[in-house]
This record gives structure tokens, sequence and C-alpha cells, in this order.
């Protein structure tokens, strides 16, 4: 069990404060020193719309970061407190040039914002001021493309909603831009909750130039049987798209998730790999710093906002007769008059709920303790946010709260990109190269 659980004692280092120094290393780019082995695969990214860099603590140490993009300062100022500074230029993606764009890399990452495409969205899509950052975003693409170093491999990432946004056409927008650009590409739907305690499904389009050869395994002539990465909406979307799009079309193949993440777990000690063993009460902390727990009169007062079917999950978890934790969100919800009342929804099977950017108080998700007759509650802390993204304890996370909890819940989960990475990007991009590195 994480030492995390069993009392305070390590306290300090659970915080949004700076992380221990000698666990750094774990999080340390790639090609600052040699290295001991024969070999090592160096593959080269760019991660636009970059955040904290959760893409890049994915991919890992055979990664090397070219280039990264961010608009926010705040968020600019942790990728650099964790990562190489040098990497980053801060600003707006529609500034940049094809001329600041260094090398030829294997890989664009580009996590675009997702509010305009969200379910929660005014429905403005690709049109939209947030989301409509994709276009300037892939008029760099393009201009790579024209200047004859064309990335052997796009991925983009964002929320489901893409593939009905608009009914579907900003899904086949993205689709026939890549078709248009040259490369053959395929989606996935990809939910952290086989990776991690939270449910977060995830649209990733994979794309790779036409010189990349499809290993067997790697992709199917049509639909998996499963829908593990392949969603019935997914599959709605893309029979949807225009012809042009179809034809350019790869069912990506993937392996299921190891349960405990053993291979992934020795390939980067310390981050949260695919452990679908843990649950949500395995990351939570008696003590956390920059929480408080509720006093009695707020617990009471969240209950009261409880229906009564989520009272009847609450009386159930009373009687189990062990300490049981649940997750909770307000929602707006009519009630039995078609009144609007704002509702307090709890769950209690190991999970969290998606992680939302705290807009408001009714977007950051409390937790209940239930032990026996004993209820308390309290927000999750900003170190318990970063576990449930797959990332390490030693990520440093800005001191005030709104700003954590913003940067994880914009995010992309770590593991989720690591189990991509290993089992798709490397093997279709595997180029192995002498150790010798210049420091």
């Amino acid at each position: 069990m994480p030492s995390y659980l069993t009392g305070c004692s390590r306290q300090g280092t659970q915080g949004a404060g700076v992380a221990p120094k000698d666990r750094r290393s774990e999080l340390a780019p790639v090609g600052r020193t040699s290295i001991n082995c024969d070999e090592v695969l160096l593959l080269s990214f760019y991660e636009f719309f970059a955040g904290g860099g959760m893409a890049r603590a994915g991919l890992g140490r055979r990664w090397n970061c070219l280039f990264a993009n961010e608009i926010d300062p705040k968020k600019a100022a942790i990728y650099t407190s964790n990562w190489r500074p040098d990497v980053l230029k801060v600003g707006d993606v529609g500034t940049l040039d094809t001329s600041e764009l260094p090398g030829e890399p294997d890989l664009v990452w580009a996590s675009f914002p997702c509010q305009d495409l969200s379910l929660a969205g005014a429905g403005r899509g690709l049109s939209g001021d947030r989301s409509g950052t994709f276009w300037p975003f892939w008029r760099l693409v393009r201009g790579m493309v024209q200047e004859g170093r064309a990335p052997r491999m796009i991925v983009i990432e964002n929320v489901c909603g893409t593939l009905t946004s608009r009914r579907g056409k900003d899904f086949a927008a993205i689709c026939s831009t890549f078709a248009n650009a040259g490369y053959r590409y395929g989606a996935i739907i990809a939910d952290a909750v086989h990776f991690v305690p939270q449910s977060r499904p995830r649209l990733f389009v994979i794309g790779v130039r036409d010189d990349i050869s499809l290993q067997d395994g790697l992709s199917t002539l049509g639909p998996p049987a499963s829908d593990l990465w392949h969603s019935g909406a997914l599959l709605t979307a893309q029979a949807n798209l225009p012809a042009k799009a179809r034809e350019r079309w790869i069912w990506w193949n993937l392996p299921a998730p190891r349960i405990g993440g053993s291979i992934e777990a020795r390939e980067r000690p310390g981050l949260l790999q695919p452990m679908r063993s843990m649950t949500l009460g395995d990351l939570i902390e008696d003590c956390p710093v920059g929480v408080e727990w509720h006093p009695e009169s707020e617990t009471a007062k969240l209950l009261g906002m409880m229906s009564r079917v989520n009272k009847e999950k609450l009386d159930e978890a009373k009687r189990a007769g062990r300490r049981m934790i649940g997750a909770v969100y307000k929602r707006t919800r009519r009630d039995e008059r078609g009144r609007k009342v704002q509702r307090a929804e709890i769950r209690f099977d190991g999970l969290a709920g998606c992680l939302r950017t705290p807009a408001g108080g009714s977007s950051r998700q409390i937790i209940v303790v239930v032990d026996g007759k004993s209820v308390r509650s309290r927000l999750l802390s900003a170190r318990e946010t970063a576990r449930l993204m797959g990332l390490p304890d030693a990520y440093k996370l800005p001191p005030n709260y709104n700003e954590a909890y913003r940067l994880t819940g914009d995010g992309v989960v770590v593991s989720v990109v690591r189990h991509l990475a290993r089992h798709l990007f490397e093997p279709l991009l595997a180029r192995r190269i002498p150790t010798r590195i210049a420091a």
C-alpha cells in the first residue's frame, strides 16, 4: 500500500509544492548525458498546447522534445519547472512560424482546447475561439509538409464530443486535414479508467506518413471485434466521413491494458502506470495539503443536496462494514416539479469522475469518506488530482489550488500516453542509434 495512505508522515511531499530532489530524475529529459547501454530508442517530438507536459511525461525518456508551445504563462511556468526550459515557446500558436520549429520531428502532438467541442460548450466547435486554435496549429503542419519535413506521425487528442460536434462536421474536418496532407490515419477512444481510477474517455486521432510501414498486428482490415478502443460513436462518425477521408482511414489495433502495469512500471519507475487494481481510495490522503476537511455543517448541507437515489447509495455505504470512499459532483438537475436545483451526485465504484477545469464550485470534485455512521467530506487535493492523471509525486504543481486543479483537469492522462507510445508509436517509428549522446 502506498505510504501516503498511512497517516500524515509524508505530508510535506504531498501538496502542491516542490518535489523531493532525489526523485527529480524521474522526469529528467533525454539527451543531457551519455547512456550506459549498447543502444537506445531515441525519437523526437513537438508538444503543442503543452500545458504542464503530461504528454511528454507519458512518452518518457526514449523521446527527445525539440519544441513545445503553451499560451498560458502559469502553465508554462510549471512546464519549465519540471522540464528543460529551452524548448518551450510561450505564446499564441497563431503567432508561430515554421522557421521557429527546429529539425524534423518523428511525432507532433497536439492536445488543443476542448471547450467548444465538449458537451458543456456552446456548440461552436472548430469555429470557436478556443477549439478553433486547431487551425493555426494545422497551418504549421501544412507548412512543414510543404518544406519537405513532414512529421512522421501526428497525434491530436481531445474530448469525445469532437465526434458529434456540429453533427459530425468537426470530426470530418479534422480527418479531411489528415487525408489532404497525405497522411493515413485512424482514431481510437481511450478511457483512462483502464489505467487510473478516473472515468475519462478521450479521442486520439493518429496519422502517419505513407512511408511508415504498418507492422503486423498494429492495424486491422476492419473495425476490431472488441469495442475497447472503438466505441459505437466512433464507428458511426467514421462511417459518415467523406469518401476521400475514409479511403485514408486505418483501424488501429492495440492490446488491452495489463492490470498492474508491470512492464510499464519497470520502464518509468515512480509513475502511476496501468494499475486498475488501484481504486480511488488508494490515492486519497487522511491529511492532505492545501485542502481542509469540511465542518460537520457543510457536510450535512452537501448530503442534503442528494436525491433519494443518492441518499440510498450513502446509506448502503454506511452498512458496508468497512471504510468507503465516494466521489461527488454537484450538478444542476430538475426536481419532481420540473424546477432546476443543484444536486450532489455520489458514486462508490472506486472511481473518480472526470476531472474538469474548476470554472466554479460545482466543477470541483468532492470526496466523501464513510466509516460506519461517520461521514466526512472535502475537496480533492491538488496532489490527488495529479495522481488521478498518472503523474508521480515528484511532479511539481502550482502552489495555488485552482491553478493546480486547472493544470491537471486540462491535461492528458500520462499512463494512457505511455500505453499508446509503447504499443503503437514506438513500434511504428522505432529507430536504433548509438548511445553516445552529447551532453
